[in-house]
């Protein structure tokens, strides 16, 4: 088997917000490491975080709500590549259907995929390959 397929689990420590950037940090058992996106991705996953009121419904309101009518949940996200400094990552869905489950895989930006994630309690994992490219996070 090929080792860089296989996946690690990683656990959401913190956003860490600026005036111009989001940084996510995920950490494995081996390494910490950060996500960089825009400071809206920061200031949405801290709404979510700290369950405070949003004037308006955000983007993952809306999908929340799709997946809701569709009977669907958010099963797993992966971090799947990271070519220079840019993550990849697919979206796992599980949808319940009469007699039998529907896994659909999407891909996505790695701060959504996490901010879906926390909402739904779901794992995050990236592969072993990320996780030895991934340039290590110092507090």
């Amino acid at each position: 088997m090929d080792e860089t397929l296989t996946i690690v689990p990683l656990q959401f420590e913190k956003v860490v917000q600026s005036r111009t950037y989001s940084c996510i940090v995920l950490a494995s058992d081996e390494k910490k490491f950060g996500i960089f996106s825009l400071p809206e991705t920061g200031k949405a996953m801290q709404r979510y975080l700290t369950e405070s009121q949003k004037e308006r419904p955000l983007t993952h309101d809306l999908l929340h709500a799709v997946f809701r009518g569709l009977d669907m949940k958010v099963k797993q996200i992966v971090i799947v590549d990271l070519q220079d400094t840019v993550y990849y990552a697919r979206l796992f869905l599980e949808q319940k259907l009469t007699d039998r489950i529907n896994i659909i895989e999407i891909d996505a930006r790695p701060s959504d995929c996490v901010t879906l994630a926390l909402i739904y309690k779901s794992p995050i994992y990236c592969t072993r390959d990320v996780l030895e490219k991934a340039i290590p996070y110092c507090d």
